[in-house]
Order: C-alpha cells, then structure tokens, then sequence
C-alpha cells in the first residue's frame, strides 16, 4: 500500500508556518511529512532557513498520527554522524516513535558557509558509508568505538535512545548511491522525472545491491516537483524561492545571491520548463500517477508550491490523494 507524504521546504516558509502546514497535511490525509534541512536557502531575496529538527520537533507536538522524515540531512560535516543519530533518537522519542531518518551527501550552499570543504563525489560517498554504519549501530543501542577513515567514536552511546527502529533512507539520483543504500540503508529517497530512467539508474540498481547483501526489500521514496498554478506569471510566483535550485552550479555555489543572480539571468521559461505545472487537482493526480502505477513506489511524496499553499494542501486532501489512493 502506497503512502503519501507531504514535501515542507524550510528554504521558503519560516518555520512557524511548517509547522501549521504539517498540521493541515496531517488533517488533509497525509501518512508523511517530509522536511527539508538546510543551513542556506536557494535564493536570499524571498526565503528562510529554519533549523529542520526544531521544526520537527515542534511538529511532532502539533500533530498526532502523521510521520516525519528529513528529506534529507547531510550527516557528512556540519552534523558528526553520531550527532545526527542523536538527533534522530531524540525526534522519535518527541513523535512517539514517528521519525524516519533522510540522509544525503549534500551541496557546498550548507557546508561551504561553515568552512567546510566540499569534496567530490567519491569523497562523499565513502564518508556516508561509514556514517551509515555509525549512525545505524547507534541507533540500534550499541555502545560503539569507530575508527574509520573519516569518523571516530569512543565508547558512543545513546542514551536517549528512539521508541523503534529508525528506518534510514538515502537520497539517491544515480546508480553509486543507490547501490550504497542498497547495502547500508533501508532505502532510498529520489526524485522523479521519468519513471524508467530512475528504474534504470535507481531503484533497480537499489534492488540488487539489497539482495546481494541479504537485506530486507528496501523502501522507495519517490517525489517529483510540480508548481500549482495556472499561468507562467503565477508559476514564477509560487516558485520563486526555488529558482536557484536549478541555476548552474547549484552543487559548489556557497552565497544564495550568487545562485539567484545566475537563476535571474536564465530566461524564465527555461526555467520552468524544469517542472512540472498543474493548474487543477486533476493535472496532479496525472502528474503523480506514474510513480504510484509505474514505478510501484513505497512512499509518494507531493513536492509542490503554490501562491496559496494552504489552498492547495486543502485541494490535495479532498481531492488529490483520494484519487492516488485508488491506484492502489
């Protein structure tokens, strides 16, 4: 049975705002709320930047049933990837068991701020490795002494540990980080475009990668980006706190002004030609139908913006999941 999950982007609400939005997403019919961390937004002109775990944690005490999950955390540098254990057992104890851990490896715009090196991709990848061994084994109650490569620990302990397993899920959009979730994590996050191609270079490789390593069939969490609008003029609106996250060099750029200035450049149709655009509730449902009926994804995450985001959290609870529902 697939579930939904609702996408809260700290780069354009402040956080007070999220979490009134998790309340009306839980009421709407979500299962899920996905939150969105990060130290800098995509722009510095219309945006905001709240600390993700305080929101959740807020969240959690705001709402009764619904699911959090960080979409996603970067457990590489700003956050030691015990650190990020400890956050995520303190946010399950707070949701009374209600908290999924989202990780990736990251954009310099959150590390580079802070004096973080960004390394390549290789880098990266081989640092997430030994975090997820790091934060699952802690996260599973073991004291743990690491010495890796790039993390150590000491006797680490949690002792606030969470109420359940934490499921940790990875951000992958190609076949080298869908293959590590496959062998470290329970699965992956990704964002669809064309359902064949992440099959192809994600999921299948995510797959394989699982039953190689005698792992449990693993999770997918898909999500696609749609503005809510109905002209090119109210598109730009409803996107523009996230114009910069298409701009060119997205991955090293470190101020939001430079990103904004590049996006401001673009012409703007190619920008948003980028995403995907549906004026009514039926344009979303055609729009999300594909990675329920095709991809068979685990978890569906509605990743949209709108001029009127309470509107259209209504609209989706009336009547967008209901008709993703019965694809089931």
């Amino acid at each position: 049975m697939t579930r939904f999950a609702y996408f809260a982007g700290h780069e354009q609400w402040q956080p007070e705002e999220l979490v009134h939005h998790a309340v009306l997403a839980e009421e709407a019919g979500f299962d899920m709320i996905m939150v969105s961390e990060h130290f800098h937004p995509w722009v510095d002109d219309t945006s905001a930047s709240g600390f993700a775990y305080s929101t959740i944690a807020a969240m959690a005490q705001a709402t009764e049933r619904v699911e959090f999950c960080t979409a996603v955390t970067t457990p590489l540098f700003r956050f030691h990837p015990a650190i990020t254990a400890q956050a995520a057992a303190t946010l399950d104890r707070l949701s009374g068991g209600r908290f999924n851990l989202g990780v990736g490896t990251g954009e310099n715009i959150n590390e580079g701020p802070l004096g973080y090196a960004f390394p390549k991709y290789a880098e990266r990848n081989a640092r997430m490795t030994e975090a997820l061994e790091v934060m699952r084994r802690l996260l599973d109650g073991e004291k743990l002494t690491f010495d890796g490569e790039y993390y150590e620990t000491d006797r680490a302990k949690l002792y606030s540990p969470p109420l359940h397993r934490v499921p940790i899920l990875m951000a992958a959009g190609g076949p080298k980080s869908a293959t590590l979730a496959g062998q470290r994590a329970d699965g992956v996050i990704t964002s669809v475009r064309d359902p064949e191609t992440t099959r192809e270079r994600v999921t299948d490789p995510l797959r394989a990668a699982a039953a190689e390593s005698g792992r449990p069939e693993p999770v997918v969490a898909a999500s696609r980006w749609t503005i809510h609008a109905s002209t090119d003029d109210e598109a730009w609106e409803a996107l523009t706190s996230w114009r910069g996250l298409r701009a060119p060099g997205r991955l090293e750029a470190v101020d939001p002004a430079t990103l904004r200035e590049r996006a401001d450049e673009m012409d703007r149709s190619e920008i948003l030609g980028m995403y995907a655009i549906a004026p009514d509730a039926a344009t979303i449902v055609e729009t999300y139908t594909p990675l329920v009926s095709d991809l068979g994804a685990d978890i569906v995450t509605i990743q949209m913006t709108s001029t009127d985001q309470e509107g259209l959290i209504t609209e989706l609870g009336a009547e967008v999941l209901p008709a993703l529902r019965a694809l089931d």
